[in-house]
C-alpha cells in the first residue's frame, strides 16, 4: 500500500517561509505517473484542497487564498513534491496533507485520491 510521507511543517512567525515535502513509494506506475495536491485542515473544518501539480510538473492550480504565496513544484527523479509557502498568516495554520492518486476531476474533492499521508502541522504565531 503507498503511503505518503509528509515533512517541513513547523513553528514560524508570521511573514515568514516554510517548505513543505512530500515523497511516496510503492506507487503502481511510479511517483512520476501521478498528479499530487496539498490539502489542509483544522479542527472542526473540512479538508481544504491548497495545490495541485500535475504528474509531469507543467500544470498548477492553488485555491484562492494561497495565490501568490504558495509555490508547488515536484522533482520526479528525487520522488518528491514541495510546496513553498511565503508570506505565512496565522489562518495558513493548519495540518497539512500530501494527496497521490488523483482519479480525476474536481481536483479539490478529497474523494478523488487514492492515498493520503498522515499530515505535518504548519503554526504560524503573530
Amino acid at each position: 500500500q503507498a503511503r505518503p510521507v509528509e515533512s517541513g511543517g513547523g513553528l514560524v512567525q508570521a511573514g515568514g517561509s516554510l517548505r513543505l515535502s512530500c515523497t511516496a513509494s510503492g506507487l503502481q506506475f511510479g511517483f512520476g505517473g501521478y498528479a499530487i495536491a496539498w490539502f489542509r485542515q483544522t479542527p472542526g473544518k473540512e479538508r481544504e484542497g491548497v495545490a495541485f501539480i500535475n504528474s509531469g510538473g507543467s500544470d498548477t492550480y492553488y485555491t484562492d487564498s494561497v495565490k501568490g504565496r504558495f509555490t508547488i513544484s515536484r522533482d520526479n527523479a528525487e520522488k518528491k513534491v514541495f510546496m513553498s509557502m511565503d508570506s505565512l498568516a496565522p489562518e495558513d495554520s493548519s495540518m497539512y496533507f500530501c494527496a497521490v492518486g488523483f482519479l480525476g476531476g474536481a481536483w479539490k474533492d478529497t474523494g478523488l485520491y487514492r492515498y493520503w499521508g498522515k499530515g505535518t502541522q504548519v503554526t504560524v504565531s503573530s
